[in-house]
């Protein structure tokens, strides 16, 4: 089963390395992996996807926790969330495809952010399923180049991921805090 899971580290030199090295040392893969600082800039989240099953993935949980440097570790598994990715696609574009692959565009509410004689650079947000929708459309057409950021994901509602110290004491008594 595929877990895409939060770790909130201090932002600090090795942190995210032995985060990888947890993973690699017990064979495991990291599908996707993005990693920024927060609204604290002391500290950073990473958000990875991986697959295991449940009891694997609880096993790399508590072992993520005894890490240096993590603060707080969540699995966005079974619990209300949004996931989000963005990509930036390199397409073919002559004359005789560019108002298809401006269609394409725009029914997915992409942005082309640099054109050329010959290609679009298109950026497109959404969900693993809308980003691959998206490129199938464009594969017939022609498509030169593909970058993508990696899955990022927020909890629903009022469940927060943030070090309990950013949150007022109104604030915390209206949001869950971890």
């Amino acid at each position: 089963m595929r877990h895409t899971i939060s770790v909130l580290v201090e932002n600090e030199f090795g942190v995210l390395s032995r985060v990888a090295g947890l993973f690699s040392a017990r064979a495991f893969n990291i599908e996707s992996l993005t990693v920024a600082v927060t609204l604290d800039p002391t500290v950073s989240r990473i958000t990875l996807v991986t697959r295991g099953d449940d009891r694997v993935v609880e096993q790399i949980e508590k072992q993520l926790n005894k890490l240096i440097g993590v603060i707080h570790v969540s699995d966005f598994e079974g619990t209300p969330h949004v996931e989000r990715e963005m990509a930036l696609v390199k397409v073919r574009a002559d004359n005789t495809t560019r108002a298809e692959v401006m269609n394409i565009v725009d029914i997915f509410r992409g942005k082309v952010i640099d054109v050329g004689p010959k290609s679009f650079i298109v950026e497109v947000t959404g969900d693993e399923d809308k980003l691959a929708a998206f490129i199938e459309l464009l594969k017939p057409l022609g498509i030169l180049e593909i970058v993508r950021t990696g899955k990022v994901a927020m909890h629903r509602g009022a469940r927060l991921m943030v070090p309990s110290e950013q949150i007022s004491p109104e604030a915390e008594k209206e949001e869950q805090v971890v």
